[in-house]
């Protein structure tokens, strides 16, 4: 399975990579006015024609994908005409920000939809699972960064518990607790983002387990509490959770980006933005290109897990 993965996700990334230069080329964004400046206005259209060459903008989108792949193949990612700085400069300093705060929510969100969902699946119908689930249904409906907005207003500027945005204390470095006192409210707004679809999934695994023939088999034969739900119940519900974390990583890395936009956390979202408008193919095939890659990655990681726990299960590349 995963070897088929491996070469469906290199066909996939191709593609994506020729989707991302075409759709940039496509773009209604004028990149000179990024490059430029100030100086826009007033440069001449020889000049603008000199920037474009400079910048490598004068290519076709093809051309430009293709010896994006060449130099990658070289070890070359590239120059940042927009950051000006290498891009993997640019990875080394922002994308272990952005990694350490999705894997961070992610494993709290696992670890508290799995708690609740477990309860509320165990409870069908009764008032835990209608608090359960009728909690889950809101949060879903609120999009990632209205629940950022509202704990910048009500946390961080109204009660002024923490600060409101960036990783640091102005004019002052990194520091172990300095990004842990900036880092909770993002932290909090991923993860109650990722905790509906998970705790809903959850249940509804649960609560088909608990009923299943095999369980109430093990309930005949006197089996009850933790080890007819660790050897019975989820064993059977785990799998289609799994798949689930699998597909839905694509939601953990969009709500990643919105969450650093509005705190100002100085992960990848500011760059891929600015590399999105100012048509700086270099940094933005590589960060799309890395979020593409970490979304196969995590799916066929899920499925093999599947798979490790029930050798029985079918999963299809």
């Amino acid at each position: 399975m995963l070897l088929r993965r491996t070469i469906t996700g290199t066909i996939t990334l191709i593609a994506v990579s020729a989707g991302i230069f075409a759709v940039a080329a496509a773009s209604p964004f004028d990149p000179l006015t990024a490059h430029l400046g100030q100086n826009y206005q007033s440069a001449t259209i020889a000049q603008r024609h000199a920037a474009e060459a400079a910048y490598g903008l004068d290519q076709s989108w093809w051309s430009a994908c293709w010896h994006w792949w060449v130099n990658l193949l070289h070890g070359d990612l590239g120059w940042s005409s927009t950051l000006h700085q290498p891009v993997t400069t640019v990875l080394a300093e922002r994308l272990p920000f952005t990694i350490g705060l999705s894997a961070a929510a992610l494993v709290a969100a696992v670890i508290i939809s799995i708690a609740a969902g477990t309860r509320a699946g165990l409870r069908a119908a009764t008032p835990t699972d209608k608090a359960v689930t009728g909690t889950a249904t809101v949060l879903a409906a609120t999009p990632p960064f209205v629940l950022s907005l509202l704990l910048v207003a009500v946390v961080a500027v109204g009660a002024g518990w923490l600060p409101a945005a960036g990783a640091a204390a102005p004019g002052q470095g990194y520091t172990a607790a300095g990004l842990l006192e900036h880092g909770i409210l993002p932290w909090i707004a991923l993860t109650v983002s990722q905790l509906p679809w998970l705790t809903l999934s959850t249940r509804s695994a649960v609560a088909a387990a608990a009923s299943s023939d095999p369980v109430t088999a093990a309930r005949a034969r006197g089996i009850r509490g933790w080890p007819l739900l660790s050897e019975h119940i989820w064993p059977a519900a785990i799998i289609p959770t799994l798949a689930l974390l699998g597909t839905r990583l694509p939601e953990l890395v969009a709500g990643a980006a919105i969450v650093e936009a509005v705190f100002g956390w100085p992960g990848v979202a500011d760059a891929l933005v600015t590399s999105a408008t100012a048509l700086d193919f270099p940094l933005l095939a590589t960060l799309s290109m890395t979020a593409a890659a970490a979304v196969l990655l995590g799916s066929a990681l899920s499925d093999a897990a599947a798979i490790a726990l029930n050798p029985h299960a079918e999963v299809t590349a």
